[in-house]
């Protein structure tokens, strides 16, 4: 039998289920978000459902207060340095991490790792925090996360992952620096010696007035889940799902 299964929301906001636990990552649950609007399903009610949270930066886009606020009371959340201000008050705990973390949380082993991506809250704020990304380890398998990341030097000390969600795209008409497209996400993969991929961070947003732009829409909001499947070389499979389709592994680990 399986020990772990996936959901993709849509945008960077996932569900992995290992060893009987939830965890969750930069949950946005809104249709609506500053001038972006959800191009997919609303994530069901069963999103909100988590043991553990991951927030891999401080952009709007991935630590959303309200969605944040929405959780469990009680809920662990590993966010950046910095970053517990935005949700004093709302009955979570909150714990601030930093690259090389190595936490213990519901039974899971958390290594949080560097991530070259842009430290701001937004642009013109005072607020930073260094932008990181997740390996969660259960007893038999591993899941990767990388949050919001160029392909850099740092992806050469993940080992031994099963499980990699990698952002593959964004959601507008460039894709700025600090992120990586499906072909650097293919080779992310490649370097991590993932068994299984999940292309994440495309496809669900996309600025308002702007779908008019035929070529650019298909080109970075239609079609990256499909250029990361070509991307990806023989070491590792991977699963292009609707929005909320539950996946399921098997033999990971074994």
């Amino acid at each position: 039998m399986s020990d772990v299964a996936a959901v993709w929301w849509g945008h960077a906001t996932s569900t992995v289920e290992l060893d009987g636990r939830r965890v969750l990552t930069d949950p946005v649950f809104a249709d609506r978000l500053m001038h972006l609007r959800r191009r997919t399903p609303t994530p069901a009610p069963e999103a909100l459902e988590a043991d553990l949270v991951v927030v891999s930066h401080l952009h709007p886009d991935h630590f959303h207060v309200p969605s944040l606020r929405r959780l469990r009371r009680g809920t662990t959340v590993l966010v950046p340095r910095n970053g517990g201000r935005l949700l004093r008050g709302a009955g979570l705990d909150v714990d601030e991490v930093t690259s090389g973390t190595v936490a213990t949380s519901t039974g899971l082993r958390i290594e949080v790792t560097p991530a070259a991506h842009s430290d701001q809250r937004h642009h013109g704020s005072r607020l930073r925090g260094e932008p990181l990304g997740f390996v969660v380890r259960g007893r038999r398998s591993s899941v990767w996360y990388p949050g919001d990341t160029a392909l850099a030097d740092h992806i050469d000390d993940v080992r031994d992952i099963d499980l990699a969600l990698v952002p593959v795209g964004g959601w507008g008409p460039t894709l700025g620096k600090g992120h990586m497209d499906p072909a650097a996400a293919a080779e992310a993969v490649r370097r991590v010696g993932a068994r299984w991929a999940v292309p994440v961070h495309w496809g669900t947003f996309w600025p308002i007035g702007m779908r008019r732009w035929a070529s650019t829409y298909h080109r970075l909001f239609r079609m990256p889940g499909r250029r990361f499947v070509e991307a990806v070389d023989a070491g590792a499979d991977v699963s292009l799902a609707p929005h909320g389709a539950r996946l399921r592994w098997e033999e990971l680990g074994g």
